[in-house]
């Protein structure tokens, strides 16, 4: 019998594991979140390295939102961002949208940079101004191969006579 009861304490710390990783996965993907104060803007990114649903959406580095989701445009092949902001935060519609990183080792975040148009954005509108993820990789490779320098060919030799 104490067997038992160390079996049924044991499937109950099991099962109280389990019910808090879905608790806390609800908490950072954002589902069944009450969306009312919020309101959706649309962004296209030529990349959203490191960005995923659930991500934040910061304007002077305090969260006003949530990436709520991604999608890949198969015409213009960009990646279509939803983001969600409160709101009490009114975006000039000038405003641009950039991912942005918390440091050489931090993860990535989609950054609001307010423009200063008298008008603000509407729920459901895009943002046209956009910059996509930087990768580092890319950029220590440039630095450390010299820049492009390296992958430009000469000029070929002209063929014109000089007079």
């Amino acid at each position: 019998m104490a067997g038992s009861k160390a079996e049924v304490a044991a499937g109950a710390a099991v099962l109280a594991a389990a019910v808090g990783f879905l608790f806390y996965a609800g908490q950072i993907t954002g589902a069944g979140r009450d969306s009312a104060g919020q309101y959706d803007l649309r962004a296209s990114f030529r990349s959203v390295e490191g960005v995923t649903v659930g991500t934040d959406v910061r304007l002077a580095g305090v969260k006003v939102g949530t990436v709520t989701a991604l999608d890949l445009n198969p015409q213009t092949f960009f990646a279509d961002a939803t983001l969600s902001v409160r709101d009490t935060v009114q975006l000039p519609d000038d405003s641009a949208a950039l991912i942005s990183s918390e440091g050489l080792l931090g993860g990535n975040f989609v950054e609001l940079v307010p423009g200063g148009s008298p008008e603000n954005y509407a729920a459901g509108a895009e943002i046209e101004d956009t910059q996509g993820a930087v990768s580092v990789i890319s950029l220590m490779m440039k630095f450390a191969g010299g820049g492009d320098s390296a992958e430009t060919p000469a000029p070929a030799p002209s063929a014109e006579p000089t007079p």
